[in-house]
Protein backbone atom coordinates (compact mmCIF):
# COMPACT_ATOMS: atom_id res chain seq x y z
CA UNK A 1 0.00 0.00 0.00
CA UNK A 2 3.03 2.37 1.20
CA UNK A 3 4.80 1.62 -2.14
CA UNK A 4 1.46 2.29 -4.09
CA UNK A 5 1.10 5.46 -2.51
CA UNK A 6 4.71 6.80 -3.18
CA UNK A 7 4.32 5.82 -6.64
CA UNK A 8 1.24 8.03 -6.94
CA UNK A 9 2.94 10.99 -5.60
CA UNK A 10 5.97 10.00 -6.87
CA UNK A 11 5.87 8.63 -10.18
CA UNK A 12 8.74 6.71 -11.71
CA UNK A 13 10.26 8.69 -14.46
CA UNK A 14 12.88 6.73 -17.32
CA UNK A 15 15.91 8.14 -16.49
CA UNK A 16 16.78 8.03 -20.42
CA UNK A 17 13.62 8.82 -22.18
CA UNK A 18 11.82 11.30 -19.31
CA UNK A 19 8.34 8.42 -20.00
CA UNK A 20 6.01 8.34 -16.91
CA UNK A 21 4.95 5.24 -15.02
CA UNK A 22 6.73 2.11 -16.01
CA UNK A 23 9.96 2.15 -14.39
CA UNK A 24 13.61 4.33 -13.70
CA UNK A 25 14.40 2.31 -17.13
CA UNK A 26 11.28 2.52 -19.72
CA UNK A 27 11.08 -1.29 -21.93
CA UNK A 28 11.84 0.76 -24.81
CA UNK A 29 14.76 2.22 -23.31
CA UNK A 30 16.17 -1.51 -21.88
CA UNK A 31 15.88 -2.87 -25.21
CA UNK A 32 17.47 -0.17 -27.32
CA UNK A 33 20.52 -0.11 -24.69
CA UNK A 34 21.40 -4.13 -25.47
CA UNK A 35 23.29 -3.93 -21.96
CA UNK A 36 23.29 -7.31 -20.09
CA UNK A 37 24.74 -8.72 -16.87
CA UNK A 38 27.39 -11.22 -18.17
CA UNK A 39 29.13 -14.36 -16.41
CA UNK A 40 33.08 -14.54 -16.35
CA UNK A 41 34.65 -17.77 -14.32
CA UNK A 42 37.73 -17.03 -12.70
CA UNK A 43 40.40 -18.75 -11.18
CA UNK A 44 43.06 -18.91 -8.37
CA UNK A 45 41.54 -16.59 -6.71
CA UNK A 46 38.90 -16.90 -3.38
CA UNK A 47 35.78 -16.12 -5.70
CA UNK A 48 34.17 -18.24 -8.47
CA UNK A 49 33.17 -16.12 -10.87
CA UNK A 50 32.57 -12.37 -11.52
CA UNK A 51 29.68 -10.86 -13.09
CA UNK A 52 29.02 -6.98 -14.21
CA UNK A 53 26.69 -4.97 -16.10
CA UNK A 54 29.59 -3.37 -18.62
CA UNK A 55 32.53 -0.64 -18.56
CA UNK A 56 32.85 1.98 -15.94
CA UNK A 57 32.27 4.70 -18.99
CA UNK A 58 29.21 6.49 -20.76
CA UNK A 59 26.14 5.93 -19.84
CA UNK A 60 26.83 3.40 -16.65
CA UNK A 61 29.65 5.11 -15.42
CA UNK A 62 27.14 8.95 -15.34
CA UNK A 63 24.49 6.89 -13.53
CA UNK A 64 26.96 5.58 -11.03
CA UNK A 65 28.03 8.69 -10.34
CA UNK A 66 24.66 9.54 -9.54
CA UNK A 67 24.08 6.94 -7.35
CA UNK A 68 26.89 7.30 -4.97
CA UNK A 69 27.34 10.84 -5.03
CA UNK A 70 24.06 12.63 -5.17
CA UNK A 71 21.47 11.71 -3.52
CA UNK A 72 20.20 9.82 -5.78
CA UNK A 73 19.61 5.98 -4.05
CA UNK A 74 16.81 5.29 -6.38
CA UNK A 75 18.93 4.91 -9.40
CA UNK A 76 19.50 0.95 -7.85
CA UNK A 77 16.15 0.12 -9.43
CA UNK A 78 17.89 1.51 -12.65
CA UNK A 79 20.72 -1.03 -12.41
CA UNK A 80 18.15 -4.01 -11.37
CA UNK A 81 16.24 -3.58 -14.28
CA UNK A 82 19.15 -4.95 -16.50
CA UNK A 83 19.67 -7.96 -14.00
CA UNK A 84 16.04 -9.20 -12.69
CA UNK A 85 14.99 -9.15 -17.05
CA UNK A 86 17.80 -11.53 -17.87
CA UNK A 87 16.12 -14.95 -16.50
CA UNK A 88 19.47 -16.84 -17.48
CA UNK A 89 21.55 -15.05 -14.99
CA UNK A 90 18.01 -14.66 -12.12
CA UNK A 91 18.25 -18.82 -12.40
CA UNK A 92 22.33 -18.35 -11.49
CA UNK A 93 22.09 -16.35 -8.65
CA UNK A 94 19.00 -17.84 -7.44
CA UNK A 95 21.67 -21.09 -6.48
CA UNK A 96 23.15 -19.32 -3.62
CA UNK A 97 22.36 -18.96 -0.38
CA UNK A 98 23.48 -15.31 0.87
CA UNK A 99 24.18 -11.74 -0.87
CA UNK A 100 26.51 -9.75 1.07
CA UNK A 101 27.73 -6.25 0.23
CA UNK A 102 30.55 -4.89 0.18
CA UNK A 103 30.43 -2.45 3.84
CA UNK A 104 31.62 1.03 4.15
CA UNK A 105 32.84 2.29 7.14
CA UNK A 106 30.52 3.93 9.62
CA UNK A 107 32.26 7.00 9.46
CA UNK A 108 32.11 7.50 5.50
CA UNK A 109 28.46 5.90 5.83
CA UNK A 110 27.40 8.58 8.30
CA UNK A 111 29.11 11.61 6.20
CA UNK A 112 27.21 10.41 2.54
CA UNK A 113 24.28 9.31 4.15
CA UNK A 114 23.92 5.56 3.00
CA UNK A 115 25.92 3.08 1.14
CA UNK A 116 24.98 2.32 -2.51
CA UNK A 117 26.68 -1.18 -2.52
CA UNK A 118 23.99 -2.02 0.92
CA UNK A 119 20.93 -0.60 -0.98
CA UNK A 120 21.80 -2.52 -4.37
CA UNK A 121 22.57 -5.76 -2.29
CA UNK A 122 19.53 -5.18 -0.72
CA UNK A 123 16.94 -4.84 -3.02
CA UNK A 124 18.38 -7.80 -5.02
CA UNK A 125 17.72 -9.71 -2.73
CA UNK A 126 14.27 -9.10 -2.45
CA UNK A 127 14.04 -9.36 -5.92
CA UNK A 128 15.48 -12.03 -5.89
CA UNK A 129 14.21 -13.94 -2.85
CA UNK A 130 17.94 -14.64 -1.73
CA UNK A 131 18.80 -14.15 1.98
CA UNK A 132 20.37 -10.69 2.84
CA UNK A 133 23.81 -10.24 5.84
CA UNK A 134 24.87 -7.08 6.22
CA UNK A 135 26.35 -7.99 9.94
CA UNK A 136 28.94 -10.66 8.43
CA UNK A 137 31.21 -8.74 6.71
CA UNK A 138 32.19 -5.68 8.59
CA UNK A 139 34.89 -2.51 7.86
CA UNK A 140 36.28 -1.41 11.33
CA UNK A 141 38.74 0.66 9.91
CA UNK A 142 38.59 3.48 7.22
CA UNK A 143 41.33 3.83 4.80
CA UNK A 144 41.77 6.15 1.78
CA UNK A 145 39.45 6.01 -0.69
CA UNK A 146 40.72 3.30 -3.63
CA UNK A 147 39.83 5.45 -6.57
CA UNK A 148 42.46 8.26 -5.02
CA UNK A 149 45.43 5.24 -5.45
CA UNK A 150 47.80 3.99 -7.66
CA UNK A 151 47.00 0.58 -8.75
CA UNK A 152 49.46 -1.05 -6.46
CA UNK A 153 48.77 1.33 -3.98
CA UNK A 154 45.36 -0.26 -3.48
CA UNK A 155 45.64 -3.82 -2.21
CA UNK A 156 48.05 -2.79 0.83
CA UNK A 157 45.03 -0.19 1.83
CA UNK A 158 42.19 -2.78 2.20
CA UNK A 159 44.42 -4.85 4.29
CA UNK A 160 43.82 -5.19 7.87
CA UNK A 161 40.36 -3.29 7.29
CA UNK A 162 37.65 -5.52 7.48
CA UNK A 163 36.87 -8.52 9.81
CA UNK A 164 34.51 -10.88 10.46
CA UNK A 165 31.39 -11.86 12.85
CA UNK A 166 28.71 -14.27 13.64
CA UNK A 167 30.64 -16.62 11.06
CA UNK A 168 28.52 -19.32 11.53
CA UNK A 169 26.18 -18.02 9.11
CA UNK A 170 28.98 -18.61 6.40
CA UNK A 171 29.65 -22.02 6.92
CA UNK A 172 28.86 -24.24 3.70
CA UNK A 173 26.83 -21.33 2.09
CA UNK A 174 27.09 -19.92 -1.64
CA UNK A 175 27.45 -16.46 -1.62
CA UNK A 176 27.06 -13.53 -3.68
CA UNK A 177 29.19 -10.44 -2.36
CA UNK A 178 28.20 -7.31 -4.36
CA UNK A 179 30.14 -4.07 -4.88
CA UNK A 180 29.50 -1.46 -7.23
CA UNK A 181 33.13 -1.10 -9.03
CA UNK A 182 35.58 -3.33 -10.00
CA UNK A 183 39.08 -2.04 -10.79
CA UNK A 184 42.17 -4.11 -9.62
CA UNK A 185 39.95 -6.61 -7.45
CA UNK A 186 41.90 -5.62 -4.25
CA UNK A 187 38.52 -5.25 -2.41
CA UNK A 188 36.79 -7.71 -3.36
CA UNK A 189 40.18 -10.43 -2.67
CA UNK A 190 40.26 -9.22 0.50
CA UNK A 191 36.23 -9.56 1.65
CA UNK A 192 36.54 -12.82 -0.94
CA UNK A 193 38.97 -14.48 1.25
CA UNK A 194 38.28 -13.39 4.40
CA UNK A 195 34.61 -15.10 3.80
CA UNK A 196 36.37 -18.16 2.64
CA UNK A 197 38.45 -18.92 5.61
CA UNK A 198 35.28 -18.55 7.45
CA UNK A 199 33.45 -21.13 6.02
CA UNK A 200 31.93 -19.93 2.99
CA UNK A 201 31.36 -22.36 0.29
CA UNK A 202 31.27 -20.95 -2.57
CA UNK A 203 31.44 -17.15 -3.71
CA UNK A 204 30.70 -15.11 -6.25
CA UNK A 205 31.37 -11.05 -7.42
CA UNK A 206 28.94 -9.10 -8.51
CA UNK A 207 29.60 -5.36 -9.61
CA UNK A 208 27.95 -2.93 -11.53
CA UNK A 209 30.83 -1.94 -13.67
CA UNK A 210 34.25 -3.30 -14.27
CA UNK A 211 36.88 -0.12 -15.01
CA UNK A 212 39.39 -1.95 -17.33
Amino acid sequence: MIENLLDILFPKVCLNCGKYGENYLCSSCFDKMDLRFKIFPISKKSYNFLIYLGKYKEEIRKRLLEFKFYNKAYINEYFLEFLIKDKNICDFLNKFDIIIPVPMHKDKKLRRGYNQTEIFAKNLSKKLNVGYEDDVLIKFKENKTQSLLLPNERTKNVKDVFRIKNSFKLKNKNIILVDDIFTTGATVNVCSSLLKKSGASEIIILVIAKSH
